[in-house]
């Protein structure tokens, strides 16, 4: 693993990817990009909680990289009263993931220092200063947050004769997941692609370097990507049966 200097310093600038089309999400996004798209029962859009939840982990500046349907978002952060200071840059033509985090990370205002990155449609609460810190103790290039969400059918457990010994109703996977959320070191936006997924090609260039940690997300924290009208109807369920409105 390439090393650095280990620093604790907290992380107080953040890049949000929401130029994605939401295509699974419609007809919610015929008329606003899917960070726009409220979480039933809050009255806020996917991006307010996301801004509430950064500035409460000390984020000041946040970074939103828009695509489709640009205006309506910009419209909505120029209107609403935000706790810390966001600037939008707009693709004008699709530059994949990767190529997108290195367009918006090029408007971040201190550039020397790391950053969190988040895509547009995660909704989740846990500290982001333990992810920063564990990131700085490895001196790690990237660290991105690990989910383990649950599978979203039923599983059948049988013993080895093949008899069907129990049903369990959307069990935990068994493998972890990239939860979407992510801190980088002020040099990472150098690896990046100018168009394309960082997934296919800085992360694995990366891991097979050492340089990529994976941060468990805590027992108990709250995540879900909100990629489909069903996943809106659970998060309000699980709203609901939590009683928390700020998750």
């Amino acid at each position: 693993m390439t090393t650095g200097a280990i620093s604790n310093a907290p992380v107080t600038q953040a890049v949000i990817l929401a130029g994605g089309q939401g295509s699974r999400l419609r007809p919610y996004t015929d008329d606003r990009p899917k960070p726009m798209v409220e979480i039933p029962g809050t009255g806020t859009p996917i991006i307010g909680h996301q801004l509430d939840w950064l500035a409460a982990e000390g984020v000041t500046d946040v970074v939103v990289s828009c695509g489709h349907l640009a205006e309506v978002l910009q419209k909505w952060l120029d209107s609403a009263d935000l706790p810390l200071k966001v600037t939008t840059v707009v693709e004008r033509e699709p530059l994949g993931r990767g190529g997108g985090l290195k367009y918006a990370a090029a408007a971040l205002p201190r550039p020397e220092e790391p950053w969190y990155a988040t895509n547009g449609d995660i909704w989740t609460r846990f500290s982001l200063r333990a992810m920063a810190d564990f990131h700085a103790e490895r001196a790690a290039t990237a660290t991105l947050a690990l989910a383990r969400p649950n599978i979203p059918w039923g599983a059948v457990e049988t013993d080895e004769f093949g008899h069907v010994l129990d049903f369990i109703e959307a069990p935990p996977s068994p493998y972890l997941i990239n939860a979407g959320l992510y801190v980088f070191a002020p040099e990472f936006a150098e690896l990046l692609p100018e168009r394309g997924d960082h997934e296919r090609t800085t992360f694995p260039q990366l891991a097979r370097e050492r340089r990529l940690a994976g941060f468990p997300l805590p027992q108990g924290a709250y995540w879900r990507a909100i990629d489909t009208a069903k996943d809106l109807t659970e998060a309000a369920k699980e709203l609901t049966q939590s009683g928390t409105t700020s998750a």
